[in-house]
């Protein structure tokens, strides 16, 4: 399993740096754009709507918020911003809920279909507004950074420290020794980014400022990861999909960036 991970792992880093740092910007918010329509497919199947006519239809409703969010430049907005914060703060108030409870909550299909509308676009929506905004590119590899990062972290941590389970009810193998350890991996690693690009004299933030910044995205990324967990939970489903071997599906690997991206858009507009 680790070794499929790794191999999947290795030329996904290679393409999003070519994407983020090197393809022209039309390919690359392209490809924002496909990811999260995939999410998309795999969110529906898993709320309940498994027939492909359902998911194409789910896909599609998607596709257009995009487009139309496009149209209208919502991504260079902050408009959007502070809503997504407070709808990702209702999440982790449902995440709790479900954690105190020995039984799945019983949710509707449509009230799970109407929640992945709202947070596959804000989720794109921050992903498009971190790669257009000023020092894009290294804003973005920050924000994959400290969400892998902190996931490769919280991984190898807690399978060999971890003792107190975060959310039984939610994510058996996750701990607080190992979300501390994904903590400390993300906060070296980031430290380390922007090292390196002073070494080469790119504008950097300062690490007093980046830190508080980087503690909340990974917390948000924890979230994020809870939030899917849920989400299969209620499906009965171990993976989001079969797409990435070792990995699972699109939603398995990009979970913790549907919270951390519009948390991290929010942090750099300066509203946390």
């Amino acid at each position: 399993m680790l070794k499929a991970r790794i191999l999947t792992a290795f030329p996904l880093v290679i393409g999003i740096l070519w994407l983020v740092w090197a393809a022209p910007a039309a390919l690359s918010e392209a490809a924002f754009l496909v990811l999260t329509l995939l999410g998309a497919w795999e969110w529906a199947a898993l709320s309940g709507w498994q027939a492909r006519y359902q998911r194409v239809l789910f896909s599609a409703i998607i596709a257009g918020l995009l487009i139309l969010a496009l149209l209208l430049g919502l991504a260079d907005y902050a408009v959007w911003r502070l809503p997504a914060l407070f709808w990702w703060f209702g999440i982790f108030l449902l995440l709790i809920a479900q954690a105190r409870r020995k039984t799945a909550l019983a949710l509707p299909s449509w009230l799970l279909l109407s929640a992945g509308v709202v947070t596959l676009t804000l989720a794109w929506l921050g992903l498009m507004a971190i790669y257009r905004g000023e020092n894009g590119a290294f804003w973005l590899t920050s924000l994959f950074v400290l969400v892998w990062g902190s996931d490769i972290g919280g991984f190898f941590i807690g399978q060999r420290f971890g003792r107190r389970a975060l959310a039984t009810q939610l994510s058996p193998a996750k701990t607080w020794e190992g979300v501390l350890g994904g903590m400390i991996l993300g906060l070296v690693l980031i430290t380390a980014l922007v090292s390196v690009g002073r070494l080469f004299d790119q504008p950097t933030p300062a690490l007093g400022w980046l830190w508080p910044v980087a503690v909340m995205v990974i917390l948000s990324a924890v979230v994020g990861d809870l939030a899917e967990s849920f989400l299969k939970r209620h499906a009965g489903a171990k993976d989001s999909g079969y797409l990435l071997p070792g990995h699972g599906g699109i939603l398995d690997r990009v979970d913790a960036l549907l919270a951390a991206a519009p948390v991290m858009a929010a942090a750099l507009m300066g509203l946390v």
